[in-house]
């Protein structure tokens, strides 16, 4: 199966936010190199918010570019087999934390957002990956920064999208 056919089904099976959802299977269906950083008209990119449920916090980048703290994630790779697998690889590089699992049940957001020419938009699919409560993070090249926020500290530090993640995990880990 490709990276292509897995993101439909993925997609496909997402039960929330129809609408959203429904827009990235017809950008699919539009632009066969939908899921690339190619694709002018927009890409899907993946990610995983890293949390560590023990503790109640989560792992944020400060990224370099754009210089605002979010969840981890990035472009599709040929390599990845599976949006997950790409969510988790993102994940992996830019925390440095070994052992990271996805929480089940598949994405946890759907989140369109615009992006600076000469593409227009980032499709993500938004996952969540769980971190043990000894877990150890570097900061990678793309990151000026990476660091472990309380639950209640996330809104004063990130964008609207990473609370809406946020609040979206953690109900599916009933916390």
């Amino acid at each position: 199966m490709s990276l292509h056919d897995d993101a439909v089904l993925v997609l496909k099976a997402y039960e929330d936010q129809t609408a959203l959802r429904d827009a990235y299977l017809e950008h699919l269906a539009a632009h066969p190199d939908g899921l690339w950083k190619a694709c002018g008209a927009g890409h899907l990119t993946a990610s995983a918010l890293v949390v560590d449920p023990e503790r109640g916090r989560v792992l944020l980048t400060l990224h370099r570019k754009l210089r605002m703290w979010l969840q981890m994630g990035g472009h599709c790779e040929p390599g990845d087999a599976t949006l997950a697998a790409a969510a988790l690889r993102e994940a992996t590089e830019e925390s440095g934390v070994a052992d990271l699992t996805l929480l089940p049940g598949g994405p946890v957001r759907l989140d369109r957002h615009p992006i600076p020419p000469p593409c227009h938009f980032h499709f993500d699919v938004q996952y969540a990956a769980l971190a043990t409560p000894d877990a150890v993070h570097a900061v990678s090249d793309e990151s000026l920064d990476v660091r472990w926020f309380p639950y209640d500290e996330v809104p004063q530090v990130a964008d609207d999208s990473v609370v809406r993640l946020l609040d979206a995990t953690r109900a599916r880990l009933g916390a």
